[in-house]
């Protein structure tokens, strides 16, 4: 007897779960989960990048010390968070992520600014294939980020809607925070990229060793 009336009763509960939104809330939590790794990898991708700019900038502007450490800051600050899945649910800590890769941002952009004033330096084949690089994730991380947006955004409508805020008070899905409003047009602008004339084929830039902190990974 129990036996028969068991089944019934799951089916019954499965079918009460998936009108309810649980099955909703529990594939749009892994899509936030899925689309935040690529915009941490993306990132990762732009940080790996700042000590060969930084090194081949240094090689024709090693004067430009103040510019040069800001950038090295910037990235190190970047690379001491520790990017845990908890941050996803923590308003401060999101902040804090936003806003230090908003400072490497600035940072780059301006020691992109800094090499229009050194023509050798923009003729390097190197600085060149960094600035592409650069440039690419730049762009990558927008996209990214964007994907990101749109899932919490999602997500959220779910948890606040009619009747599927019930499952979520019943099983604990929370209102998630997403990147904020105010600094959003500021880090999705991408560093300037100018690739110009080019002069004609400068001197080999010294070798010396690339700067800026590990970012833990």
């Amino acid at each position: 007897m129990r036996r028969i009336l068991f089944w019934p009763l799951v089916l019954w509960l499965s079918a009460l779960l998936g009108g309810c939104g649980y099955n909703t809330l529990q594939a749009s939590d892994e899509q936030i989960k899925a689309s935040w790794s690529e915009v941490v990898n993306q990132y990762q991708r732009r940080a790996d990048l700042v000590p060969n700019l930084v090194n081949t900038v240094k090689g024709y502007a090693a004067h430009e010390r103040q510019v040069l450490a800001q950038v090295t800051e910037a990235r190190a600050r970047v690379g001491s968070m520790q990017v845990t899945p908890e941050v996803l649910n923590d308003p401060q800590a999101l902040a804090r992520f936003q806003a230090a890769q908003g400072q490497l941002s600035g940072a780059l952009s301006r020691l992109l600014a800094v090499s229009e004033n050194y023509p050798q330096l923009k003729a390097d084949a190197g600085f060149r294939d960094l600035q592409a690089q650069l440039e690419g994730t730049e762009n990558r991380i927008t996209v990214a980020r964007n994907r990101y947006i749109k899932a919490v955004q999602d997500y959220n409508v779910t948890v606040r809607s009619f009747p599927s805020n019930l499952t979520a008070m019943a099983f604990g899905f929370a209102v998630k925070p997403n990147f904020s409003v105010d600094n959003e047009r500021a880090i999705s602008t991408a560093p300037a990229v100018d690739f110009g004339s080019t002069p004609s084929a400068p001197s080999s830039a010294p070798n010396l060793p690339a700067d800026g902190a590990a970012v833990n990974r």
